[in-house]
C-alpha cells in the first residue's frame, strides 16, 4: 500500500504534466491562430493591389524581414509538433523565400531613401511618405533591426538614428520583444563611435541604471569617463557645461562623406532643390511638332517635342508609348529581369554594384512585333539608325531603386592637357583607369541615349543631371533623348547623370544605347572637338 501511494502521487505529477502539455499546446494554437488572423488581414490588403502595396518602401522592407525572419520563427514553433502538412508545404516554398542578404538589401533601401529625401526615422517607421496609399509603421523590433544590419555594417551613423527612434518607442511605452538595455547598449557604444563622448556617458550610465549587471556597461562607462576626463585635461578648461541627453535628431550627426563627389549635389537635385533652370533658360525652350525631318511614318502624325534643357541639349517627346506597348514590354521583360549590372572600370567584365540597384531585361526585335515597332521608331524619331544600337534595355527599380552618377559612353585614357575643371577632374580620378567598353561590339562608342518612361512614379525616381543641375521627372508615355558625344567623337562630359531612388512607387524605364558606327551621314563630324 506504501508504493501504492507513491504511485497515486505518481499519477498526479503526470496529469500535472499532461495539464502543462495541454497548456503548451494551447498556448502554441493561439499563437498560430493570433498569427493567421493577423496576417490573413495582412494579406487580404496586400493581394488587392500588389504593386501599389508594394510601393510603399516600408511594405517592401517588412516583406522581406517577415518572409526571412518571422516565418521562420513560426516554422520553428510548428516544428515541436509534427505538422507534416504544414512543413511540406513551408519546405517547398522556401527556395523561394528572400535570404538574408536580401532583408539586408530591403533595410539599406531605407537608410538610402532617409538619406537622399532627408526623412528622419520617426516619419519613416509613422509611414508618412508622400504620394502613399497604404499606412505602413516600423515597430521597436523592425527599428531596432534596422540599427543592427547598419551597426553590422559599421555604419554608426545610420546605427545611432535608428536606435534612437527604436528607445524614442519604447520610452513612449511601445510593446517590444527587444528590451530597452538592448537599444542602449548598441546606441552608447555607436555615438561614441560618432565621437560624442558626453552623449556616449549618458547614455551608458542609463544603461547600467536599467541593468546593472549588464557585462560590458560598467567597463564601457569607465572608459569612456577616462577618454572624457583626458580630453578635457588637454582642452585645459577648468569647467565643463554638464551634459544633457537631448534627443539625437537627422542633424545631430554629420553623415559620413564617401566615394561619390558630388553626393550633395546628386541628392539635392533629386528632392527638387538646386535646379539651375532660370527664366532666361526657360526663354530658350520651346515644344514643338516633330517629324523626324520628314521622315514619311512621322509626316502625318508627328510627334509632339519639348524642350527639357538647352546645353546641352535635352528634348521630351510625349505619346512616345501607347499603355498597350508600355504593358506588352513589362509583359516579356518581367520572366527575364536579373540584378542590373554595369561595366567594371578596370577589367572591362559585367558586374553587380551598390550603386546601381535595379533589376534589367534585354529584348531583340525578334521578340515581339512591338519591340521591332519601338525600335524602329527610335530610329524614325532621332533620324539615328539603330542597326548598330544595343538592344532595347528594360529596366525596374523598386524600393530605393537607383543608378548612381554615371556616363553612358565609354571614356577615353585620360588627356592631362585637357581642360580639368569639376566634373572632368571627377572622371579622372574615377574613371581613369577604364579601357574602351565597347570595343568588341564594333560599332563605336555610344552617341546618344533614348530613355522611356513606361510608369508614373509617385515620389522621386527623377533623372538628374548634377554638372549642369538638371532635373528630368518621369511622366508615363514620354521618352526623353539626348547625345553623350559631340560631332567629333569625343565625349560630353555634362551628360553624367543618375537615375534618382524610387522614394514610393515602381519604375519602369526602357533605353536605347544608339552607336556611333552607322551613323556618319546621318551626323555627321564637326570641325572642332566640341562641335
Amino acid at each position: 500500500l506504501g508504493q501504492m501511494t507513491d504511485l497515486i502521487f505518481t499519477e498526479k505529477e503526470l496529469v500535472q504534466s499532461l495539464k502543462e502539455y495541454i497548456q503548451a499546446e494551447e498556448s502554441k494554437l493561439a499563437t498560430i491562430k493570433s498569427w493567421a488572423k493577423r496576417l490573413d488581414v495582412l494579406t487580404h490588403t496586400s493581394t488587392a493591389d500588389p504593386e501599389g502595396y508594394l510601393a510603399h518602401p516600408v511594405n517592401a522592407y517588412k516583406l522581406m524581414k517577415r518572409l526571412n525572419t518571422e516565418w521562420l520563427e513560426l516554422e520553428n514553433l510548428v516544428l515541436q509538433d509534427p505538422s507534416d502538412g504544414f512543413i511540406s508545404n513551408i519546405s517547398v516554398h522556401r527556395q523561394f523565400f528572400p535570404d538574408e542578404e536580401d532583408e539586408k538589401g530591403a533595410a539599406k533601401a531605407l537608410m538610402r531613401l532617409q538619406d537622399t529625401y532627408k526623412l528622419d526615422p520617426e516619419s519613416i517607421s509613422k509611414g508618412r511618405l508622400p504620394g502613399v496609399k497604404f499606412n505602413a509603421v516600423l515597430t521597436v523590433d523592425d527599428c531596432y533591426d534596422m540599427g543592427k544590419t547598419a551597426y553590422n555594417d559599421g555604419d554608426y551613423y545610420h546605427t545611432v538614428l535608428w536606435m534612437q527612434e527604436a528607445l524614442r518607442q519604447l520610452d513612449e511605452g511601445e510593446d517590444a520583444v527587444i528590451s530597452k538595455a538592448d537599444v542602449l547598449d548598441y546606441l552608447s557604444y555607436s555615438v561614441y563611435q560618432m565621437g560624442d563622448l558626453p552623449r556616449a556617458i549618458e547614455l551608458t550610465r542609463r544603461l547600467v541604471v536599467v541593468d546593472p549587471n549588464h557585462q560590458r556597461a560598467g567597463g564601457n562607462l569607465r572608459y569612456f569617463e577616462r577618454l572624457r576626463a583626458k580630453e578635457i585635461r588637454e582642452s585645459e578648461k577648468t569647467e565643463q557645461p554638464p551634459a544633457t541627453e537631448t534627443p539625437i535628431e537627422l542633424g545631430t550627426y554629420a553623415r559620413p562623406l564617401d566615394y561619390l563627389p558630388e553626393r550633395e549635389t546628386y541628392e539635392a537635385l533629386c528632392r527638387g532643390e538646386g535646379v539651375k533652370m532660370t527664366p532666361e533658360r526657360q526663354s530658350k525652350l520651346f515644344c514643338r511638332y516633330h517629324n523626324g525631318n520628314r521622315n514619311p511614318r512621322l509626316l502625318l502624325s508627328p510627334i509632339k517635342e519639348e524642350d527639357e534643357w538647352d546645353s546641352p541639349r535635352i528634348v521630351r517627346y510625349l505619346n512616345a508609348l501607347s499603355d498597350y506597348e508600355i504593358e506588352k514590354i513589362k509583359e516579356i521583360a518581367k520572366p527575364r529581369l536579373a540584378r542590373a549590372t554595369v561595366r567594371d572600370p578596370k577589367s572591362g567584365v559585367l558586374t553587380v554594384a551598390n550603386y546601381r540597384v535595379s533589376k534589367s531585361a534585354w529584348l531583340e526585335g525578334e521578340d515581339d512585333p512591338v519591340i521591332a515597332r519601338v525600335n524602329q521608331r527610335i530610329e524614325d524619331i532621332t533620324g539615328l539608325t539603330v542597326e548598330t544600337a544595343e538592344l532595347l534595355q528594360v529596366a525596374n527599380y523598386g524600393v530605393g531603386g537607383q543608378y548612381e552618377p554615371h556616363y553612358d559612353f565609354s571614356r577615353r585614357p585620360f588627356d592631362s592637357n585637357l581642360k580639368t575643371d569639376g566634373n572632368r577632374l571627377a572622371t579622372y580620378l574615377n574613371y581613369k583607369d577604364e579601357p574602351d567598353a565597347f570595343k568588341s561590339l564594333g560599332t563605336g562608342n555610344r552617341v546618344a541615349t533614348f530613355l522611356n518612361y513606361m510608369s508614373d512614379v509617385e515620389a522621386g525616381g527623377a533623372t538628374v543631371f548634377p554638372d549642369f543641375g538638371a532635373a528630368v521627372w518621369p511622366r508615363k508615355g514620354t521618352a526623353v533623348f539626348w547625345y553623350n558625344l559631340f560631332r567629333s567623337g569625343e565625349g560630353d562630359y555634362r551628360t553624367r547623370h543618375a537615375a534618382c531612388p524610387v522614394l514610393v512607387g515602381s519604375k519602369w524605364v526602357s533605353n536605347k544605347w544608339i552607336h556611333e558606327r552607322g551613323q556618319e551621314f546621318r551626323r555627321p563630324c564637326g570641325m572642332t572637338e566640341v562641335d
